[in-house]
């Protein structure tokens, strides 16, 4: 196998990976009464403090934390770091609706 194929087989991956992020993507906001983060405010060293929701609501970084274990916000995950939980967006591949991408509040 040369090196070219190696290069195509990936290629043809990550386009799959792409193809279905785009189907993930429109259907993700059925959220199955999930809220939606629409937006961040960010501390003066660009640290996420707080989220507001595509109902409206503004959660401080420790509420939205809360309601993300309890599976009430859509499409973000919780995980351990730095000796604390740290929200962050599913990994779908679209940098766009990553958490620090989001307009800011």
């Amino acid at each position: 196998m040369s090196s070219k194929n190696f290069e195509e087989i990936y290629e043809q991956y990550k386009q799959q990976g792409t193809e279905n992020s785009i189907l993930e993507n429109e259907n993700r906001y059925q959220n199955d009464g999930k809220e939606e983060i629409i937006a961040v405010r960010k501390n003066d060293d660009g640290d996420i403090i707080a989220i507001k929701t595509k109902q409206g609501r503004e959660l401080d970084y420790v509420t939205a934390l809360e309601e993300a274990k309890a599976g009430k916000l859509a499409h973000i995950d919780v995980f351990h770091k730095y000796g604390r939980d740290i929200l962050r967006s599913e990994p779908d591949g679209i940098k766009e609706n990553n958490l620090d991408e989001l307009p800011q509040f």
